[in-house]
């Protein structure tokens, strides 16, 4: 991405879009006030949300008895509620669908590949799905404290090694095929990228036409096998993206302020939730609400608005899709392949 004398100007930026994930499918609702459980608690928080500020809700869905739901049924009865009680929100699914133990000591899991592409035939549809970029190490413990996780099931033994050892899996294979399906139905994927090798990744897929939408992704900065809480690899990112790319700072734990504050200064969006962090003031909790708050109170204090929902819906592109490669690279801001370009066998081969 470019930067031009007037870059940092808030009239040459973008509204702020604030995402949220308040449905924190790595903690258990013992772990916090703010986990909603039931469904008219979890439709009141996205309320609560889209008031303080927030117009893209990152949606996971519990089950009863509080653990995080792996039942497409729910995720379409928690989406009709959604679409009717915040209308203007972007409604982003968790393409994990659940990671989190089933079981106390079980290991912390993605579901399988034929589950996963179930999302793409959820009803209502939501606006978009995250796609996570290349089988990886998600050892989120790497990075948080044991003051940070002190109180919490994560703290846990049992637990503690399930985070551990945790690990997502996102081959070339799955990633075409999620495209694929999510593109035929309308919905965007977002790509949840965690280091300039992620990126490339998208770009190669771009090139040999496996992806034909907009560069929307998020910066995940989570540690243990992606980039950590450092403002030279947030820099770095920022380098290697696409003029035309939406992006988003996703931290852990208290790094998501400065974090945030930055990607704000810089024209980025941000996210926030009691998914990524607990904390306010070090040995303060804030619920997701907060978090939006303190969001909303710096970026005006840069003089850079806040999205609403229509703005929001516009900056992220939402329902644009393209119909050649040379469309894609040029909408996104890349470069056009040279002539005679060839990518590698893998990309080539169909899904």
């Amino acid at each position: 991405m470019q930067f031009f004398d007037e870059s940092l100007l808030p009239e040459n930026q973008d509204p702020l879009v604030i995402q949220v994930a308040p449905y924190a499918p790595s903690f258990l609702p013992r772990d916090s006030d703010d986990i909603p459980v039931s469904y008219a608690e979890q439709v009141q928080k996205a309320v609560d949300c889209y008031n303080a500020g927030a117009t893209v809700l990152h949606v996971h869905v519990r089950e009863p008895n509080g653990m995080g739901s792996k039942n497409l049924d729910r995720f379409n009865e928690m989406l009709d509620r959604l679409r009717a009680a915040v209308p203007k929100m972007l409604l982003q699914v968790g393409g994990s669908i659940s990671f989190a133990p089933k079981d106390e000591g079980e290991a912390a899991l993605w579901l399988s590949d034929d589950t996963r592409h179930m999302l793409a035939n959820l009803t209502p549809k939501p606006d978009q799905v995250t796609l996570a970029v290349n089988t990886n190490q998600m050892n989120v413990m790497e990075l948080i404290t044991a003051e940070d996780c002190a109180g919490t099931s994560m703290g846990e033994a049992n637990y503690l090694d399930a985070y551990t050892e945790m690990y997502y899996e996102a081959g070339p294979r799955f990633m075409k095929e999620h495209m694929k399906r999510l593109t035929a139905a309308g919905i965007q994927t977002h790509f949840m990228i965690t280091s300039a090798r992620d990126l490339e990744t998208v770009e190669r897929l771009v090139r040999s036409g496996h992806y034909m939408g907009p560069m929307v992704c998020n910066w995940v900065a989570i540690g243990g096998g992606a980039d950590g809480p450092n403002p030279r690899n947030l820099m770095e990112f920022i380098n290697r993206m696409p003029q035309n790319a939406v992006f988003t700072v996703e931290g852990l734990m208290r790094s998501v302020y400065p974090l945030g504050a930055m990607g704000i200064a810089m024209g980025m969006h941000v996210r926030v939730g009691q998914e990524d962090n607990l904390w306010g003031r070090k040995g303060e909790r804030a619920s997701s609400v907060e978090q939006i708050e303190r969001m909303v109170r710096i970026s005006r204090e840069l003089f850079r608005p806040i999205a609403t929902g229509e703005e929001a819906r516009r900056i992220y592109k939402i329902g644009e899709f393209y119909s050649s490669i040379d469309e894609t690279l040029e909408k996104n801001g890349w470069l056009p392949n040279p002539p005679g370009y060839r990518p590698g066998a893998a990309m080539l081969a169909a899904a």
